[in-house]
């Protein structure tokens, strides 16, 4: 397949159902601890400013709103595809990035786990390529898929001839 093929078609996979989970937990976690920070400015200061109450009050309400519709617009957006010659991604929500990553040109594939994908058995996978653009990430994959993902990426990068570079 050339690459003049691949086009910016949509990557066939879903990342994980709990990825919404994940996606939830951190912004919460952000936008509590703002909240949180202001409310306690509010609170110690002897001669609050009017304006914090104002700013405390909309932090708190886009806090919600960031936390409740971010994680499942992500989830409509976020997919990914691995074939025999490329890895595809799509990901974001407001901002949405499209990237197609030649398995000739994949240099290490590499899997994380924060605290949260922990609890949640899930995994970032990243494709680090030769491109200026830097290394193509797969968030919010389930455990299982992500090992399979790596395996599978690993073999096919390593029966694939040339440098990777």
């Amino acid at each position: 397949m050339s690459e003049s093929e691949w086009g910016l078609r949509a990557p066939a996979n879903l990342v994980s159902k709990r990825a919404v989970w994940q996606w939830t937990v951190q912004a919460g976690l952000v936008w509590g601890v703002l909240v949180a920070g202001l409310a306690v400015a509010r609170h110690v200061l002897d001669n609050p400013p009017g304006w914090l109450g104002y700013v405390l009050v909309v932090a708190a309400v886009v806090g919600v709103v960031h936390t409740v519709v971010m994680p499942q617009w992500r989830y409509r957006v976020h997919r990914w595809e691995a074939t025999a010659d490329a890895v595809f991604t799509r990901s974001g929500w407001v901002t949405q990035e499209w990237r197609v990553a030649p398995v000739s040109r994949i240099q290490t594939v590499d899997t994380a786990r924060g605290p949260v994908q922990q609890l949640l058995r899930l995994a970032t996978v990243t494709v680090t390529t030769a491109s200026a653009q830097g290394p193509v990430k797969i968030d919010g994959l389930a455990l299982d898929v992500a090992a399979r993902l790596v395996e599978d990426l690993a073999a096919t990068t390593q029966a694939t001839p040339g440098d990777a570079t």
